[in-house]
């Protein structure tokens, strides 16, 4: 057995202080290795060195881990070449140590030791994302935060032998990981710095009692008891999921001292709002969730009826486990067992169903018919209060191949199609009628239509309602993060009065958002696409988004932000896959308008203007408010030389963005690689974008219009 690394005691420590200051700022010559998720190499000033190879590659990845010390040259044959003759092996790798010396001798000329019988990296001029910043009393400070993304997860694959190394280092970095966050839980007093340990504990370890215990102990020593109560009903379902145990004795004595905390009264004081549909200024008296509340939306989905003379029950029952599964990941969205429901052979008048003792919101149920190799599954979504209202349905034909895939598949699809539905029907409905004493979920959903919509007035309301929310039940998940996916709106619409105020803010309710609930896979993906658009940190958000995704696969938001953060990465091919999906999954969703924007730059950075163009009328028909949509469909015209249709378009983006420049996008753009910035900068300086504006931001906020004209670019 090959074994390069060393201990886990000594992983950090022998690679302290690579080329940094004492500030932790990187030198004028550094290469920069990002071993989490995708490999990266970089010169201080960004440019690409990352070796064309997949095989150089993991020789660079490997002496990178093992530095200083050298590495054998039989022991990397081994590892990479372990199918090969020792001849040919040798060969192979004298060809990797020449591509790297090529590649990284003109910037890094005594970085890459090389003799007859092994290879070493020195550490004066190499930076490793795992120990950016590490000092002798703390070593690795970003350990913890990268290793939730997966050590080189695009070397997979390469040799088995290699494969076997790399899964041990991976499993190695997580357990040093997890002693490091326990020894910060332990030592550290201040509450965010714990919280944020914990949360990143909890995507190592989604059953880590210790972290669950950090976070239920700090709500408790900040009073607030739902916070904790919700805290401790999370840690008890990732138990029993992820271990098959109970919390312990422990955990269970903290929660003694948690109900002796007095509860938040039931209705908060009454918070000046404004009517979204009307803006008539008026108050909302909103009473608390935390008692005698039901848990979101509840919805039972019944077993599919199969026409046609051939039974097929296993698909339809399968189908309806399936779709119940996936839904109950949403968090909003109460699955109620469907046992009751089966017996009413598809008779859904509210009525039966309160014959059946079934209190439930909607039915979900349809039909399954075959015909030779093909399937067509007729899906519908019932709305129990409005005397069987059809809010939904769509048809699915697929290929009837194999039963499982064929679940997984058309599961996926009303999964994915049915969540925004219910919350665009949820929040229409909230905002058509007069709610007396609404809870706090009751607000957000109400606030949700007005964020999709985009329109100011209406826009600005939602704000008021999420502020209103929170103050109600600052323990609440949901409110938090919706409440920071609209400042993400307000930013980048240009509606921030104080853009870095607005920025923070986003920030610190994401964070929270995530350290309230950390199984919330709308949370994450939202809390990643703060750090990638707004911090400009994307290399983190997929890390984020990684997660999200594998909590909740069909939401579709996920899929479109974690393109959007590989874009920002320069990676626009996997970008577009990504954004992709996202439609696939949603083809209707009220988010289209946003997944068709995300689109826009791949294509542009790519050289592809007419796709890009074409995605972005698109994007402008669906949404004439997104001023986003507008920036990169002004900047594929202009490369395309359309100063007719560019000129409506900057008419538009100047009417929603008065005074926004060519230096402000540059500024603004979370973009890392230089030449898609320029790239960018440049379609819009043709398309007559001015370079810089002397128009400040509250000035542009007033002079913002009540209602948009009428888009005229196509």
């Amino acid at each position: 057995m090959i074994v390069i690394s060393p201990p886990a005691a000594d992983f950090l420590p022998r690679r302290i202080n690579f080329a940094t200051n004492r500030a932790g700022e990187l030198n004028a010559t550094t290469l920069r290795l990002r071993l989490f998720g995708p490999m990266a190499v970089q010169d201080s000033a960004g440019k690409g060195l990352l070796p064309r190879s997949r095989k150089t590659r993991a020789v660079l990845a490997v002496l990178a881990l093992a530095s200083p010390r050298p590495v054998l040259r039989l022991e990397l044959i081994a590892l990479l070449w372990s199918q090969r003759e020792r001849q040919q092996g040798r060969a192979s790798l004298r060809q990797s140590i020449h591509e790297l010396l090529d590649l990284l001798t003109p910037a890094f000329p005594r970085l890459l030791i090389v003799d007859r019988h092994q290879l070493a990296l020195r550490t004066d001029g190499l930076w490793i994302d795992a120990t950016a910043g590490s000092t002798p009393e703390k070593p690795g400070a970003m350990l913890l935060e990268c290793a939730s993304r997966t050590l080189l997860e695009d070397l997979s694959g390469l040799d088995p032998a290699f494969d076997r190394w790399l899964e041990r280092e991976r499993q190695r970095v997580i357990a040093l990981a997890t002693t490091m966050g326990e020894a910060i839980l332990v030592e550290q007093q201040d509450d965010p710095t714990r919280l944020d340990t914990a949360e990143k504990l909890l995507v190592l370890d989604r059953a880590h009692e210790g972290a669950w215990r950090a976070i239920i102990r700090t709500n408790a020593d900040r009073g607030d008891r739902a916070a904790a109560l919700a805290a401790y009903e999370r840690c008890r379902a990732a138990l029993a999921e992820f271990r098959g145990t109970q919390p312990s004795v422990e955990t269970e004595d903290l929660m003694v001292r948690v109900h002796a905390i007095e509860p938040a009264a039931d209705v908060a004081s009454v918070t000046p709002s404004r009517d979204l549909a009307a803006g008539i200024p008026g108050e909302i008296t909103v009473k608390s969730a935390s008692r005698n509340s039901r848990a979101g939306i509840r919805l039972s989905v019944v077993p599919l009826r199969v026409l046609g003379a051939t039974p097929d029950d296993e698909l339809s029952v399968g189908l309806a486990e399936e779709i119940t599964t996936a839904l109950s990941r949403f968090r909003g969205i109460s699955c109620v067992p469907a046992t009751s429901l089966a017996a009413l052979a598809g008779d859904f008048r509210p009525d039966a169903i309160f014959r059946a003792g079934l209190d439930v919101d909607f039915v979900l149920d349809g039909t399954i018919q075959r015909s030779a190799a093909r399937v067509r599954v007729m899906a519908r979504l019932i709305d129990m209060r409005s005397a069987g209202e059809v809010v939904w349905a769509r048809r699915f034909d697929r290929d009837a191949t194999d039963t499982l895939s064929l679940q997984d598949d058309i599961g996926a699809a009303i999964v994915a199609q049915v969540d925004p539905e219910l919350l665009m029907h949820e929040g229409e409905r909230a905002g058509s009628r007069s709610l007396v004493d609404p809870t706090a979920p009751e607000l957000v959903r109400q606030a949700v239509p007005a964020i999709y919509r985009l329109e100011r007035g209406g826009f600005h309301a939602a704000g008021r309602l999420l502020e209103t929310a929170l103050a109600a039940e600052p323990g609440n998940c949901l409110a938090h993060a919706w409440y920071s996916y609209w400042h993400l709106f307000l930013v980048g619409q240009g509606w921030a009065e104080n853009p870095p105020e607005a920025t923070r803010r986003a920030v610190e309710l994401a964070e929270r958002a995530v350290t309230l609930d950390p199984g919330d896979a709308r949370a994450l993906t939202v809390a990643g696409h703060v750090r990638g658009f707004l911090a400009k940190r994307p290399d983190e958000a997929l890390g984020l988004h990684d997660r999200a995704r594998a909590l909740n696969p069909n939401l579709a938001l996920t899929w479109c932000f974690a393109g959007l953060a590989r874009s920002y990465l320069g990676q626009h091919e996997q970008a577009l896959q990504s954004m992709e999906h996202a439609v696939r999954l949603s083809p209707s969703d009220p988010h289209l308008f946003f997944f068709d924007t995300a689109m826009i730059m791949p294509h542009l950075l790519c050289g592809r203007f007419e796709a890009a163009a074409d995605v972005g009328r698109r994007a402008l028909e669906l949404n004439p408010w997104f001023s986003s949509a507008c920036k990169g469909y002004l900047s594929s015209l202009g490369h395309l030389g359309r100063k007719r249709q560019a000129a409506d378009v900057l008419a538009r983006l100047l009417a929603l963005e008065p005074g926004f420049s060519v230096a402000e996008a540059i500024s603004r753009s979370p973009m890392g690689q230089s030449e898609d910035v320029e790239c960018y900068a440049e379609g819009l300086r043709r398309a007559g974008l001015p370079e810089t504006s002397a128009v400040s931001i509250p000035e542009r906020i007033r002079q913002l219009p009540v209602q948009s004209p009428q888009y005229v670019g196509h």
